[in-house]
């Protein structure tokens, strides 16, 4: 059975840089000594060669943060969705920058970050009362020694001048809210990691993890209260009094600078049954026959057996759909129609592109029942009406057309009499052409005087020389030479520059409308997962249809080739092979849904995906795919606790069963009360409580038969993995990687 590769993550606990950030001096001094190991010299003097020191600076950031330093954030940017069970977190690029500077208070064997992610509701900063995630554009200076009364900056001194006129972003947090919300000096430590990422690249909403080493910082604020909310990673350094619980009296504001910023939404009433969802979309698959997954319309039972109940429940089975039908002769009646995507493999048919001049060309007759298959006939009248409804296609396919066709009858007049343009150059060179002289002349003459001159004798025109006239098949077999078609290929290439694009859009069914792709509400219902395989002859057709704009004359479609294969030289060439059809409460509840389908291990090509309605999304592959993957959005590795307020028990010993890192079956954390009712601070701000006698961490660690965790060992037993459906044969349960 196929499965996808597996994610191979380390988490560390830190990444401390040899040397932190600071100027650093390194002095030089040569000590000459003798075979006894003595200084040589009668004084025992050292200074017998010049010493020497050298300065350098170690830098890293501090008041800025450069944006390609930010790998993602969760949860998004503008998300909003049921965030009450997450604390959100920052992935940055480089592994190292929270530890790059070194804070005082920090301990060397378990170095505390110098940046802190903090998290706050709507309402609780001055400057951005919304939770929009707006900062105040200060210069450095102005963050260090604010001038505003009852405002605290960092303790920071010694900058250069250069420095200190810098811009940056700051905040001004109040200082009650700032002792509620800040992690203690010794939580710090547990909410920054190291993420190492191995052997596997795997895409999620705004992050991809790809192989390397990235730095990550976790809020301690659950966003439990509905409303907006604004996270900030900001720098502690030069603020050792207040982590340490000392502010100056009368401070009424602390000035912290963000590094960065962003706003989301959490939103309670958002949460649904997600796992039961995704359960009964697979539902029906799980059944006596799989293929109900595909897209087609099922029959509905009749009770008696018919041939005719044969035959429509066959049709039905192919993906067809019946339809009305009006024949020439006037008679209505019904025919069978099927759109792209079908629940088989449809057949090759004999559409060669660029013959048809009228749908009717594509009717298929089944003779033994009288009738009409008009599915390709519908998608080549589909393609030219999208075509005419697009002004700036038609208007480059009609001038592409009449640009050619110019080139053409110039081509075949040249062929029709070959010695005209030596008889003109020979004209051209016997007539004198009149100079500019004339003018000057009427002007100073008198009209009458003019009028009186005596005429000008007339040119001597050389008689053409008389010839037979080929007949209309034989000037048109000029357009078929070599030359001909290297000159027209190159006219075509000239005025054809949008249209491929155009083509490459339409041939991802880009404009077709829904009813086209599901010609029955009934094969895609409420709550529904389709998938389906694409019929390459319904898309030619569609094609052609829309490439037949133009075409007026028998010259145009003698053309026609040469533009067909003008226009089909410069596209992508990328035509779907099969594809799902999603209509859920998961569309507009996950936007970002993570789909990855695979064939044999490889994953596929994503072509197209789009949002048909707000509850009905379509995606297009490149292959038809023998794995199916619908995952929860997020980073796939975010953080927080399960629903009902447990955290689900991770393997932390290596080498044992279940392996490290592993789901402990039916062990979660606390056995008594919630997450909430034991582990937060008091206040009612759902601040993680980590340490002291309401900490977390202590009580975590004695359930797992540890007698410490390791900020590592921490964010593994935190991580909260999305959802995940496979479709996989025999794979019945949605599941938590």
């Amino acid at each position: 059975m196929p499965t996808l590769p597996d994610l191979d993550i380390t988490f560390q606990d830190h990444l401390l840089p040899a040397i932190t950030a600071g100027t650093y001096r390194v002095d030089i001094r040569h000590v000459l000594k003798d075979a006894n190991g003595d200084i040589d010299g009668p004084d025992g003097s050292p200074d017998k060669l010049p010493a020497t020191s050298e300065e350098f600076e170690v830098r890293a950031a501090q008041f800025v943060l450069d944006p390609s330093s930010v790998h993602a954030v969760f949860p998004a940017p503008k998300a909003s969705g049921d965030y009450t069970l997450v604390l959100p977190h920052i992935t940055l690029n480089r592994p190292s920058l929270p530890w790059e500077r070194e804070p005082k208070w920090s301990r060397v064997e378990a170095r505390a970050p110098w940046v802190a992610l903090m998290v706050f509701r709507e309402g609780e900063l001055p400057e951005d009362p919304d939770a929009l995630g707006l900062t105040a554009s200060r210069t450095v200076a102005q963050l260090c020694r604010p001038a505003e009364s009852g405002v605290l900056g960092p303790a920071i001194t010694g900058l250069p001048t250069e420095t200190e006129a810098g811009t940056c972003r700051t905040i001004d947090v109040p200082v009650p809210l700032f002792r509620r919300l800040i992690p203690t000096e010794d939580e710090l430590y547990y909410l920054a990691h190291v993420r190492k990422v191995a052997k596997r690249t795997r895409r999620f909403e705004g992050e991809v993890l790809t192989e390397g080493d990235y730095a990550v910082l976790t809020a301690n604020r659950f966003p439990r209260t509905g409303g907006a909310y604004t996270a900030h990673l900001v720098s502690l350094e030069g603020h050792d009094k207040p982590l340490a619980g000392t502010i100056p009296g009368g401070t009424t504001h602390l000035r912290l600078c963000a590094l960065w910023s962003w706003s989301f939404t959490s939103d309670p009433d958002a949460r649904f049954d997600a796992p039961g969802l995704l359960k009964n979309l697979i539902a029906p698959s799980l059944s006596d026959d799989p293929d109900r997954l595909t897209l087609r319309l099922e029959p509905q039972p009749t009770g008696t057996a018919h041939a005719e109940d044969t035959y429509v429940t066959e049709r039905l089975k192919l993906g067809y759909v019946p339809v009305p039908h009006r024949v020439l002769s006037g008679e209505l009646g019904y025919a069978w129609y099927r759109g792209p995507c079908t629940p088989i493999t449809a057949p090759e048919v004999p559409v060669a592109p660029g013959e048809h001049t009228t749908a009717d060309h594509l009717l298929i007759y089944e003779e033994e029942h009288g009738l009409f298959d008009v599915s390709y006939a519908s998608a080549w009248t589909l393609g030219r009406a999208i075509a005419l409804a697009d002004p700036d296609y038609a208007a480059d396919v009609t001038r592409a057309r009449r640009e050619l066709a110019n080139q053409a009858a110039a081509m075949m007049a040249l062929a029709a009499d070959p010695a005209r343009s030596a008889r003109a150059a020979a004209v051209d060179e016997a007539v004198p052409r009149p100079g500019l002289e004339w003018l000057h002349t009427l002007a100073e003459t008198p009209l009458a005087s003019a009028l009186a001159a005596p005429p000008v004798d007339p040119v001597d025109v050389p008689r053409a020389v008389p010839r037979i006239p080929l007949t209309r098949a034989e000037a048109r077999a000029t357009l078929t030479t070599k030359a001909a078609q290297g000159a027209l290929r190159a006219a075509a290439d000239q005025h054809t520059a949008s249209m491929p694009d155009w083509l490459d859009r339409l041939g991802l069914l880009r404009g077709v409308p829904f009813h086209y792709l599901v010609p029955h509400p009934g094969m895609l219902p409420d709550e529904s997962l389709r998938v389906f395989a694409i019929d390459p002859s319904w898309i030619s057709a569609l094609v052609d249809g829309a490439a037949s704009v133009g075409i007026h004359t028998s010259l145009d479609q003698r053309l026609n080739a040469t533009l067909r294969a003008a226009t089909t030289a410069r596209t992508t060439g990328a035509r779907p092979a099969a594809g799902m059809l999603l209509r859920s409460q998961l569309v507009p509840a996950w936007p970002a849904m993570t789909i990855t389908a695979s064939r044999a291990g490889t994953d596929l090509a994503e072509l197209r995906r789009t949002h048909l309605a707000p509850d009905t999304l379509l995606v297009l592959f490149d292959d038809v795919p023998d794995t199916l993957s619908l995952r929860e959005p997020g980073q796939g590795i975010h953080f927080g606790i399960d629903n009902g307020g447990l955290i689900g028990l991770r393997q932390l010993t290596p080498d044992t069963t279940p392996p490290l890192g592993a789901t402990l079956p039916g062990r979660t954390f606390p056995t008594t009360g919630t997450v909430f009712s034991r582990f937060l601070r008091s206040g009612g701000e759902e601040v993680l409580s980590l340490l002291g006698s309401t900490g977390m961490v202590p009580a975590l660690a004695q359930a797992l038969g540890k007698t410490a965790l390791r900020p590592g060992e921490l964010a593994l037993e935190l991580v909260n993995a999305p959802l995940e459906q496979l479709l996989l044969p025999g794979h019945e349960e949605p599941t938590h990687e």
